[in-house]
Parts: C-alpha cells; structure tokens; sequence
C-alpha cells in the first residue's frame, strides 16, 4: 500500500518506510494515545463533540487521527445562506488542541522549508474560527431541512462532519470569504490523496465531489483550480516514492472506522427522515385544519377522489364526440393547433415575465375574439352576408393573450333578485337600445342605474302577464313541471328568461351582436343567461332533441327562407312533441307582407309534419301567438305527397353540431323505447335527480362503472363536495354569485348540487370529450359545445363562478393553458372567482398565471393526486396596449 501523506492544516506529516524517518513506532504509538485522550477530553467538555465515535487511529501522529475522523463523517450539505451554531466551547477548544498540536510538530517535519506557508495557513483558520464566534447571528440553530441534506451526504473517508460544518459557517461570512476558499480547496485536494490510499473510498469521493459542485456561490476561482492540479501533481509525485511501513495497520483502521461511522450515518439518516416526514405530515394537517374548518370541508373523500381519477378518457371511447363529427373542426386542428401551441410556449414556461397589454380592439370592453375579427369577416363574400355568415364565429388563428380593459367607472355587478330590475350604467354603457324600444318598456335610463321595466316588443305591459298568457293558451306547456327547458330565440335583453325564473323554467336566450347594441350583455349583466349567436349557416351548438319548448317573439328570423333551413334548424333541437311558440306580426296582422309570410310558415310546418294546436291572442298586449307541435312518431313523414323538406341521411347524427353545416333536412323521430326523445322525460325536479331511461347499461361509463350506476355516482360525488366545501370551506359569498359556468361538466352533476341556490349554471361539454351533454338536457338543465382553445361566444365580464375540474390537465395537449387563462380572466367579472381542481403541478401552473393577472389566490390545496385552488379576480387592468 502507498506511503499515507497528509497535509495538514498546521503543517506537513509524512508517514513513510523511508529510511529517513525521525520518529520510532512507539513515539507513534504513546501519540496516538495522547490524542485518544484529549478528544475524550473534548467531548466531555463541549455541549456536543465534533467527533463521531471510533474515528480515532491507533497509529500515526495526531493530525492523522483527526484527519480520518474528518474523512468517514458525512459531509456538509450544499446549502446557500445557512449559517450553522456550534457551542463556544467547543469551538474554543479545538481551535486550542489544533495549534498546540501544530507547533509541537513542526520540529519533525521533514522539510523545514514547506512548514512556513503551512503555518500561515493555520494562523488564519485559527484567526477566521475566533473571528467567528463574535457575531452571534451566525451561530442560528441547524434547521431541520438543513440536518437532512446533512444526513443525506455520503461519507468522505474520515473527515470529522462538524469540522466540515464550522467551514459552512466560515463560508458563509462575507468577511473571511476568501481565506475560507483557499482551505476548502485545500481540504478537497487532500481528501482526494487518501481516496488513493484506499481505493475503496472512490466512490465516497466522487459524491463529495457533486455536492461540492453544486453550491453555486462557492465556485472555486481560476487560481483555485490551478493550485489544485498543482497540488494533485505533486501528491501523485510523492505516492510513486513513499511508502507506509505501517500501511497494513493503517489501512484496516480505515475500513473500520469508515464501516462504524457509515452505519451511524445510516442510523442517523433514518431517524432524521422519519422526523421530517412527521412534521411534514404535522404541518400538512395543520395548514388543512386552517384554511377550513374541518378536513371534509376542504376536500372530498378517499373514494370520490378513486371514482373521478378512474375516468378513461382516450382509452374506450364509444361516446361521439362533436371533434369527431366535425370535419371543419378536423381540419381546423390540423392546420392551426400545432403552431398556436409552439408560438406560446415561451409565455407558458415563464408566465410572471409577460408583460401583459391591453388588446387594441376597436370593440374596446365589449371585445368577443370570435366574433369580432374584423379580418376574417371583411374576407367573407355578399353571398356569406345574406346567410348571416358575419355574424357567426370566426376565431382568430392564435388564440389573443391580450386582456380586455374595463369600462371607465365600472363597478362591482347589482345582486341578482335586484339586478333583475336595475344595473350599474357604467358596466354597460349603451344607450341605444333605450333610444329604441324605450316605448316597449325594454330597457330605461335612470340616473346611474339602467332600469328594466319586464317588458319586449310583445310583452309591454311585463313579462309574467305574457307567461301566464301562453300557459292558459296551452295547458300542456305547465310551467315548471312538464315544461322546463326553453330556448329563446332573438331574445332582447332577456326579459322573458327573466321572469320564467319564478316559473322554476330555465330558459337559454340567445341573439347576434348587432345593431341591437349589447343586448346580450345587458341579460347577462342582470344575471339571465344568454349567450351570442345568430341563425346563420351553420348548426347552433346544441344537441339535437333536447328543448322542450323554442320561442320567439319578433324574433326578425326569415323562418321561410331557402326552403325552410333555420327553421329545420329549431326542428333539429326541439324535442319530439315540444312546442314552437311564434308570436310575430305575421299571426295576428293583416298587412300584405304579414299575409305572404303567414302563408309560407303555414305551408312550410305542415310540410315538417307540425301540428299548428292553436292561436290565440292577448288582449291587453294586442299581440297573438301560434303554437306549433312536434309529432312524435315518423307516420307523418312517410305520408307525405311530396318528400320536401327531405329526410337526413342516416348517418347525419342530429347531435353533431361544431361548425357542422346547416342542412335542408330532417331527422327521423326516435321510436324504439331504449332510444333518447321516444319518451318524454319526468316532470321536474324528479328528472334532475333519476338517470335518464335510455341511459344503457351496456354502454361504455365514464369513470368506469355501468352508465346507471356512472350518473348516480357522480351526482353524489358533487352532492357532498358542494355541500362540504364550496358552500361552506371556501369564502365564498353566494349571496353574490348569480352566473356560473362549469367548464367541463361531465353528467351537469356539479349543476345539480347547486339546485338551491339562486344561480343558473352553464354546463360546457367540451368538443373532444365524451358527448354527455344531451344527458344534461334530460336531467332539466342546459349547456353547449365548446373547444376552450377557442374564445366563448359571451361578453366579458359576464361570469361570477368558474368551475374547471380537470379542464387545464386535458386541454394543454392541444393548446396552451396560457390562452385558456386568458379567456378565463376575460369573462369572469371583477370579483369573481375560479375554482380549479386538477393534478398538482397543473394547479401550479394556473396559480402561477393567475398571479402575473393579479388575481387574489385565496386557497390552495393538495393531496395525493389532486390539487385544488379557488382565487378571485381583481380590478387590475396593464396600462399599455398592444400596438
């Protein structure tokens, strides 16, 4: 075995078979016993010894002994800013055993000439270790995390571990930086000298080496690195020449020592980690405890977790889904889904440093990405215009990151019953409307305030004398009970939705953006749902068979018109044996083209097989109505002389309805029992609670269960994580949530928890999921089609509560969450909030966003494999705009 050098720190020590040694073995041995008991001695003194047990050597000077003690303890974690307490006297009395040990042995070195600069060295590691224990605010209590990193460390063949501390210590004071470093390279080039005594401490090395390398402030400078090639040069010369004549018994030494310390290394490890993981486990439950008052409150059960993260989604996937059905969709995504996604990333990996603008929109507040591009629409021919094609959707290539401004003087939205009648002017400030239908009691100014009167341009003695009037027309409609869903077509401000809430009807209005001005955003700011949409050239984005009752009031939609397709479009949605409610001038008018257009309408339903059931007029409003019916059978069709408007072909699903054509067609009446639309559902509220007829168990479920016992499940699951958190656990005043969105409803059982409550929710199915939303429909609640890569057809500012329950996790393969985000932050209202529940590392992500918005982060959790977040919307808006 090779001669065993060390270069201490109070001078050089050779032990060596030379000849020329100076020094007998029994010298060697009475020196051992000497330092065995001055380092029993210092531990009795110190509060703690720097000396792990049995890290003495029962051969060679003192400096050897210390140096294998150094060697087999762990070595200091690599920690920034960490500054270490070692007791005084401890730190006393080893800097006093060093130098007393370094001057008696400078007499036997074997070269004076070398024993000067290693004086030096000591002077100064003496003058740094006394230096530091003046301030006191170096010497802090060894936190946890730091003892684990500690423990972590792999051994360093005998190098004492609170001696490499003290040099943390010393490292981290700015005043004595550079004495320190040179002893740390020092330190570092005769470690790697023993690991050459004992080849089996290689790898005890190579570790110490890495944790070395990743302490970022403690690079060794240029001249450090060149030291220490010189001085691995020359120990590499001297191992060639020198030999220990006790390298045996030196040799075994090591082994056990290094053995001992290793397995009190492992002991220690063990230890430290099971104290951690429990005050981890301690500080988990206590934050859990704060931010609710109980567990339950904050989270849901082990089981409702296991049954939402079984979903299979991509794995059997016999549900359509409307990305399938939709070859624009198909070709949209081709050319466009990969280049949004590589043009964001940047701003998705470093989102808190964009630097958000406002967009530079002619809309200004009013800004709808889809339906304002200006671009897209100018590029459209007469012949698009004349289907209404300038009033669809046409979304930019690149979904806009830009944030929306808020109208000058806005002000947190009027709490719905009250909203209902009177809003803020400033939120919407849009007088045109008032201008026009003042005299029909739609919408007035009143000071601050636009003022709702309850009337429409059929209803203008209000809204609940209209409503009760169509009930006593027909006796099948029973509000609230047989009829529960409506579609109102060119809707106004939504008055007529309005006040069907007292009915327990919920009605979705919808009308274009046009020269009727935000009339949509009025109905929303009063807490109505609407969305923006028009009777174009393409199907509306609902499934097929799904309302119970369409109707218009001068809704200015040419019915007639080419053969009848906008109005083939109702019959696509109506429910089999639903009413079409038509209370327009041609009914009850006399006028040339009221006759002619009453004529076409006649002609037309008989030819769809609807039954008119009645006429009737009102009175007080001096308007009429006509109730036209659905048949529920197909006998109609097949009677038919002339075969116009024709049947669809069988494989046009009535249910495909994302950027899907309008065709003049119509579909067959499901017959056979187990099929959707064969039956009417149940009266409400029982519908809401019961799985559908035609729901088939030998259909493939969603979170991996029979369809049934699917539905059941899921409404439970949102039962109780309604009632135990979002009610009660979050902060969230009810009182001022009236709009709501689930971003991803799946059976709308999240809808259905919030039955109770005065909000309505809008349930989104997205385009690539499973198509379940006509199962919403069923159950007496409503919803759409969407792709969130896209903007939603709604104002911003419109939503009070948005709920994205694994949404963000499932879109990010074909978009940025980046831009959903953004779309978020435009449509919620100021004071309004998100709540996110998804994997961890993707609420992360949207937590990240949402704080470069100034959204208020109000709660997050994990557990497990689920994540959660609820934040609210600030009134923070950038100042610059993109240009």
């Amino acid at each position: 075995m090779g001669g065993f050098n060390r270069n201490a720190r109070g001078g050089k020590r050779s032990f060596s078979s030379s000849p020329s040694s100076s020094y007998p073995y029994a010298y060697y041995l009475t020196t051992a016993i000497f330092v065995i008991i001055c380092i029993a001695g210092a531990w009795l003194l110190g509060s703690f010894s720097i000396f792990p047990s049995g890290a003495t050597s029962s051969g060679g000077p003192s400096h050897k002994s210390r140096a294998l003690s150094l060697a087999d303890s762990d070595p200091p974690p690599v920690m920034e800013d960490t500054q270490v307490e070692l007791p005084e006297e401890t730190i006393k009395d080893t800097v006093e055993k060093d130098t007393i040990k370094d001057r008696e042995g400078e007499g036997s070195e074997s070269n004076g000439e070398e024993a000067d600069p290693e004086r030096k060295k000591e002077e100064v590691e003496v003058e740094v270790l006394q230096a530091e224990r003046q301030p006191k605010e170096l010497q802090e209590e060894v936190s946890s995390e730091d003892r684990e990193k500690q423990n972590e460390g792999e051994t360093d063949g005998g190098e004492n571990r609170q001696e490499e501390e003290t040099e943390q210590e010393i490292k981290t004071s700015d005043q004595h930086s550079n004495q320190v470093h040179e002893q740390e390279v020092n330190l570092k080039q005769k470690l790697k000298e023993e690991s050459r005594l004992d080849g089996g401490m290689e790898e005890e090395q190579k570790h110490h080496d890495e944790a070395q390398q990743e302490h970022d402030e403690q690079q060794p400078t240029e001249d450090d690195r060149r030291q220490d090639t010189e001085t691995t040069e020359k120990s590499e010369s001297r191992e060639d020449d020198k030999q220990d004549e006790n390298g045996g018994q030196t040799s075994e030494t090591i082994e056990q020592v290094s053995d001992e310390n290793q397995k009190d290394t492992e002991e220690r490890k063990d230890e430290t980690n099971n104290e951690n993981q429990q005050q981890t486990e301690s500080q988990s439950e206590t934050e859990e405890t704060n931010e609710n008052s109980s567990a339950e409150q904050i989270h849901t059960t082990d089981e409702d977790r296991k049954e939402v993260n079984s979903e299979s989604y991509g794995k059997k996937r016999p549900w359509a889904t409307q990305a399938d059905q939709s070859d624009k969709e198909k070709e949209r995504r081709a050319e466009h889904g990969e280049v949004e996604r590589l043009q964001s990333d940047d701003i998705e990996q470093h989102p808190e440093e964009y630097d958000w603008k406002l967009c530079n929109a002619t809309t200004g507040p009013d800004y709808i990405p889809c339906l304002d591009n200006l671009k897209a629409i100018k590029k459209l021919k007469p012949e698009n215009y004349r289907h209404y094609e300038h009033r669809e959707r046409h979304c930019p290539e690149e979904a806009p990151t830009c944030l929306v401004p808020l109208p000058k003087g806005y002000r947190r939205s009027v709490e719905w019953p009250k909203s209902r009648d009177r809003i803020w002017y400033n939120n919407v400030p849009h007088t045109k409307l008032a201008e026009v239908k003042g005299h029909q009691n739609w919408v007035k100014v009143s000071g601050q305030y636009l003022s709702f009167p309850g009337g429409g341009t059929q209803f203008i003695h209000g809204a609940l004398h209209y409503i009760d009037f169509l009930q006593e027309s027909v006796k099948g409609i029973a509000w609230g009970k047989h009829t529960r869903v409506v579609l109102d077509v060119g809707c106004g401000v939504a008055s007529f939705g309005g006040y069907l809430f007292e009915r327990d009807v919920l009605t979705l209005s919808f009308a274009p953006k046009d020269e009727h001005e935000a009339q949509v955003q009025l109905a929303l700011e009063r807490g109505i749902p609407a969305i923006s949409a028009v009777m174009g050239a393409h199907r509306l984005q609902f499934p097929g068979n799904v309302f119970d009752i369409v109707h218009c009031a001068r809704c200015r939609v040419p019915w007639h018109v080419d053969g009848g397709r906008l109005l083939l479009e109702l019959n696509r949605v109506l429910r089999p044996g639903g009413y079409f409610v038509w209370s327009a001038t041609p009914v009850y008018q006399k006028l040339e083209e009221d006759v002619g257009i009453w004529k076409a309408m006649k002609s037309l339903t008989k030819s769809m097989c609807w039954d008119l059931v009645t006429i009737k007029k009102d009175r007080l409003n001096g308007i009429g109505a006509a109730f036209f019916r659905k048949p529920l059978s197909n006998e109609c069709y097949t009677e038919r002389r002339h075969q116009n408007p024709p049947m669809c072909e069988e494989n046009d699903d009535p249910n495909a309805a994302w950027y899907i054509p309008l065709k003049t067609c119509m579909h067959k009446i499901p017959t056979n029992e187990s099929d959707r639309g064969s039956s009417w559902p149940q009266d409400w509220p029982r519908r809401l609670q019961d799985p559908p007829y035609w729901l088939s168990n030998s259909q493939a479920s969603i979170y991996g269960k029979p369809p049934n016992e699917d539905f059941s499940t899921d409404t439970e699951h949102w039962k109780r994580v309604v009632t135990k958190s979002y009610l009660s656990g979050f902060g969230i005043n009810w009182s001022r949530v009236r709009n709501v969105m689930d971003m991803r409803a799946v059976y709308g059982g999240f809808a259905a928890a919030l039955k109770d409550q005065k909000v309505w929710v809008m349930n989104v199915v997205n385009v690539d999921a499973p198509d379940t939303l006509p199962i919403i429909y069923e159950r007496g609640l409503f919803g759409m089609y969407h792709d969130w890569c896209e903007s939603f057809s709604t104002y911003p500012r419109t939503y009070d509560l948005l709920h994205a329950d694994r949404l963000f996790s499932k879109i990010r393969d074909r978009c940025p969450i980046l831009t959903v985000v953004v779309e978020v932050d435009r449509i919620a209202r100021p004071g309004g909030k998100i709540i996110v529940r998804d994997d961890p590392s993707t609420v992360s992500e949207v937590e990240t966003l949402l704080k470069s918005l100034h959204w208020e982060v109000q709660l997050t959790f994990s557990k497990d494999q689920e994540g959660m977040l609820c934040a609210e919307k600030s009134d923070w808006r950038p100042e610059i705009f993109v240009y």
